[in-house]
């Protein structure tokens, strides 16, 4: 083992250091109160009862604590799936909203065990930058609808919030500066009976604890027609975020973790959690930067209670946490988009140095996340754009040289580069036909072969010159742009 896997914390190793427990439960309790009015939030986004989106939370949170790959994340109710999945509950009701869980759960193992985790090496560097941007932005303008059309009193209560969350860790870290901030301003709250929002407002707490459910529908094609497609999206998108908040989790903690494990592990907690009446969902990356930035965790334990204390709140303190003012949860949420914010990237010297290329990948992402609110939806625009642009600038590589006339009858063309759709499409307009001689050598010991249009490129040129009368020889192909070439060579319709 290496020195630095040495140093990841682990459960065993938090179990026997009081220090690091006390971390780690401070960090799940402030973990479960952030919890709270999102899941609530999320339920009505759902159309669904709030206990729904209550239970979900904890349901995931305790699943994925013993399933997951990424120690320290946190996976609850989320609003990407809460949007993906509600014309279900709008449409045909709550029984299909749950098997439309459980599907969805069930094609995340299937995905999880095909790997499809190694995907994410596909996703580049301007697109996670973007990623982690747009989310910054997507946490604070969460907050609005807690800032828009409230009491003044609201205001100084954010800011106070701020205040102690910025000044606190540099006086002490041995409790969570959210926590004390949660807890000081409910306090003020209460005893100066100030009329503001809070938790309480938002929705019904749950008085109960949650039950096994078997939804109530027909098990037919009928019913996987309607289902189907929604648990798809469900299942990619949860997939797509947990994967990409697992990865910049190993970015902030310097450590590696099981995408593949997690994959799985993510269908695993959505399928238990649609069998106890959950929502479904998938790694939040707000909460999860409370649990590891803000507040320090590192293990699976902070997750675990995270779960666990939103259980006990909910269920058993759930008149104490209805007095939380909503203005609490909204100070500690913006200074989480203020620590997640990646304020070096947006910088103008930053910026200047970088290739207009990745300036553009990383806007598209923000834009397209901001505007949907959807960080799936940004992820594939940003992909889809770096891969076009890289495409683009690979495809001006390739130049086509005219190298040798070994006698006057013959011309020997150098190709160089590489040949795929992008840059081979253009390779047929760089020949002269009508003025080259009748022997042309095109020699591609300089290029590679990658797909089936370059080698329908070089059936178009070869045919072009044997209708002027000319015979055109190519030589040089190494042995996979060889076989690819014999395979596929006067085989392709029309030569192009």
């Amino acid at each position: 083992m290496t020195d630095s896997a040495e140093r990841i914390p682990t459960v065993m190793g938090a179990l026997r250091s009081p220090r690091m427990l006390k971390t780690e439960v401070l960090a799940g309790l402030v973990v479960a109160l952030a919890l709270i009015p999102e899941a609530i939030a999320f339920s009505i986004i759902a159309g669904v009862d709030p206990r729904v989106g209550l239970f979900a939370s904890f349901t995931m949170a305790v699943s994925i604590a013993f399933l997951g790959g990424r120690p320290a994340m946190i996976s609850a109710a989320t609003g990407a799936i809460a949007l993906v999945i509600a014309p279900v509950a709008k449409q045909y009701g709550l029984d299909y909203f749950i098997a439309t869980v459980i599907l969805a759960g069930v094609l995340q193992v299937i995905f999880g065990v095909l790997g499809v985790a190694e995907l994410m090496r596909f996703i580049p560097r301007s697109v996670m930058v973007g990623f982690v941007d747009a989310l910054a932005i997507l946490i604070f303008t969460s907050q609005f609808p807690a800032l828009i059309g409230v009491p003044w009193l609201v205001y100084p209560l954010v800011a106070v919030g701020l205040l102690i969350m910025f000044l606190l860790p540099r006086i002490t870290s041995l409790v969570p500066a959210p926590l004390v901030a949660i807890v000081l301003l409910t306090v003020a709250v209460v005893v100066f009976t100030l009329n503001v929002p809070d938790v309480g407002d938002e929705g019904e707490l749950p008085s109960s604890l949650p039950a096994l459910l078997i939804p109530d529908v027909p098990l037919n094609l009928e019913t996987l027609s309607i289902i189907a497609p929604y648990a798809l999206a469900m299942a990619i998108v949860g997939l797509l975020e947990s994967l990409l908040t697992a990865k910049l989790v190993d970015d902030v903690t310097d450590s590696h973790s099981n995408k593949t494990r997690e994959s799985w592990g993510q269908g695993a907690a959505n399928v238990i959690t649609g069998f106890f009446g959950g929502m479904g969902g998938c790694a939040m990356v707000g909460q999860t930067m409370i649990n590891v930035e803000t507040s320090g965790a590192r293990t699976r334990i902070s997750t675990f209670l995270a779960g666990v204390f939103l259980l006990i709140l909910v269920v058993g303190l759930g008149d104490v946490v209805a007095l939380i003012p909503m203005a609490a949860l909204a100070a500690v949420m913006i200074m989480v988009a203020i620590g997640t914010m990646d304020w070096h990237s947006i910088s103008p010297k930053t910026l200047r140095r970088m290739p207009k290329s990745e300036t553009a990948v990383m806007l598209a992402t923000v834009v397209v996340t901001v505007a949907t609110h959807n960080l799936a939806y940004g992820v594939l625009v940003g992909v889809s754009t770096a891969m076009v642009l890289f495409a683009r600038r690979v495809a001006h590589l390739t130049e086509v040289v005219d190298v040798a006339h070994p006698d006057e009858d013959t011309r020997v063309y150098a190709v160089r580069g590489e040949l795929f759709f992008a840059s081979s499409n253009d390779l047929v307009h760089r020949f002269d036909y009508t003025g080259d001689p009748k022997n042309v050598v095109i020699d591609l010991s300089g290029a590679h072969i990658w797909d089936a249009s370059t080698v329908a490129t070089l059936d178009a040129i070869t045919t072009k010159y044997e209708a002027k009368g000319k015979h055109a020889e190519i030589v040089g192909l190494d042995a996979s742009s060889a076989q690819r070439h014999v395979r596929l060579t006067g085989r392709l319709s029309g030569g192009h």
